[in-house]
């Protein structure tokens, strides 16, 4: 029994050390820069979100949209005003048709279906406030 104890011993002792030196290159290896104090060293949280389809931005709107205006991110002064939606199960995908609209005006009477409804670059255009009109004074009314 003794000498198996014995044995037991030096084996520890030498496979403790080999286990402690590859600690410490491990350690040396994965330390962390030391942080410094220039602002250009600090890295910045991107903001950038994926970006939603026609469908997934109407999910949010009543009625899943239709009456509602809706473009393209890039598209400058022109719009779709959607008159159908046919989703399909999962509801990020479909077909949509619509109204094109031009700088606020209709350019078209009769609706007709949506291209690139699936590309992530669409966005809820809201409706421009209208302007209260105060009731007419009664100076101006003439009897």
């Amino acid at each position: 029994m003794a000498s198996v104890a014995s044995r037991s011993v030096p084996q520890r002792t030498i496979g403790g050390f080999f286990q402690n030196s590859f600690n410490i290159i491990r350690n040396f290896s994965s330390a962390a820069p030391l942080p410094s104090t220039s602002a250009a060293a600090t890295p910045k949280k991107s903001k950038c979100r994926k970006k939603k389809n026609l469908f997934e931005v109407a999910h949010f709107l009543p009625n899943w949209g239709i009456g509602y205006k809706m473009a393209k991110t890039h598209w400058k002064g022109v719009c779709y005003e959607i008159t159908k939606i046919n989703l399909y199960k999962d509801g990020r995908h479909g077909k949509a048709w619509g109204v094109v609209h031009k700088d606020g005006l209709p350019a078209a009477d009769a609706p007709k279906k949506i291209s690139g409804v699936h590309k992530r670059c669409w966005k809820y255009i809201p409706e421009p406030k209208q302007k209260i009109e105060a009731p007419p004074k009664p100076e101006d009314i003439q009897a």
